[in-house]
């Protein structure tokens, strides 16, 4: 297998009330979806099936990720999804609570055999 990088896209997204660390990776994934609009497996004549995908978010609490539902946000691929700390918890200037935002860096691999 020689897998090749074919494209980064990066997102942001946020919870504005509900401290809800998987809604704002949710907003960030999509975010970054709606970046691309490139089939980057039919350019080199795979299905979009054939798609590696991993996304990598980030979050001021990793833990409180649901990774499997944001697995699902993608409609194909194989999928995988992983947290870290980053993102950024902003506190309300009321003290009413936090406003949780997350960034979401996708990339699509395919496996390209070189050329012999």
């Amino acid at each position: 297998m020689a897998l090749k990088r074919i494209l980064t896209e990066f997102g942001m997204g946020s919870s504005l009330r509900r401290r809800d660390y998987t809604a704002a990776a949710e907003r960030a994934i999509r975010d970054a979806l709606w970046h691309n609009s490139i089939d980057p497996a039919g350019v080199f004549g795979l299905e979009k099936s054939d798609m590696i995908i991993r996304a990598v978010i980030g979050v001021q609490e990793p833990d409180a990720v649901d990774t499997a539902r944001l697995a699902a946000l993608f409609p194909y691929g194989d999928v995988t999804v992983t947290t870290q700390h980053g993102g950024m918890d902003v506190e309300k200037p009321d003290g009413s609570g936090s406003t949780i935002i997350a960034n979401a860096a996708i990339t699509v691999f395919l496996d390209l055999e070189p050329a012999e």
